[in-house]
């Protein structure tokens, strides 16, 4: 198995809290206009692109 690097666990660390739920209070503030999490994925259907992250600097 490939050993995660420390940058690549922070990004996947900041993924897994992008992918939460809307908070009820900030439904309710906006009057539900705002209801869902543009940001929010599916670990399924949507995959994230790993393999450019090592490229960037």
């Amino acid at each position: 198995m490939a050993k995660k690097n420390l940058t690549s666990k922070l990004r996947l660390n900041a993924a897994t809290r992008q992918n939460r739920r809307l908070p009820t209070f900030a439904i309710v503030k906006s009057g539900r206009k705002v209801r869902v999490n543009p940001k929010q994925r599916n670990w399924r259907t949507d995959k994230m692109n790993t393999r450019n992250w090592r490229k960037r600097k």
